[in-house]
């Protein structure tokens, strides 16, 4: 999945050493620019995930993530992981009116289009039947 927000705050990251030798866990809050904007916390493990020159406040992200969840003494528990993150293509900060990938806009009819009749007759004294 992908996320295209703005970085409005970056978490001290966490450190540890496991089984498997050091780890690092990054956190970042994005805050996407939808009519009702929403915060969301993501999370990436290690430093090959960001550009930490791209990581600025304000900065749009592209970000790529995948959710899990998971289960811990009856509670559910839901992460947002990301496993690449960059800076939006230019022009996405201008906060522009684009038309985001998923839409896809109607092509305008021809002046010409005239839709042929339509054969339904309606049967019975309703004109008011669906003809299925």
């Amino acid at each position: 999945m992908q996320l295209r927000a703005k970085l409005i705050e970056i978490l001290p990251a966490q450190t540890g050493e496991g089984k498997n030798g050091p780890w690092k866990k990054n956190t970042i809050i994005v805050e996407t620019e939808d009519r009702y904007p929403k915060k969301v916390c993501v999370t990436y493990w290690g430093d090959d995930k960001a550009n930490e020159n791209d990581l600025q406040i304000g900065n749009m992200l592209d970000v790529n993530f995948d959710l899990e969840s998971r289960e811990f003494n009856g509670k559910w528990y839901t992460d947002v992981r990301a496993w690449k993150v960059e800076r939006a293509a230019s022009g996405a900060e201008s906060g522009s009116n684009e038309i985001p990938p998923f839409v896809h806009a109607v092509p305008p009819m021809s002046p010409d289009f005239n839709p042929a009749p339509s054969d339904y007759v309606p049967s019975g004294d309703s004109q008011d039947e669906l003809p299925f």
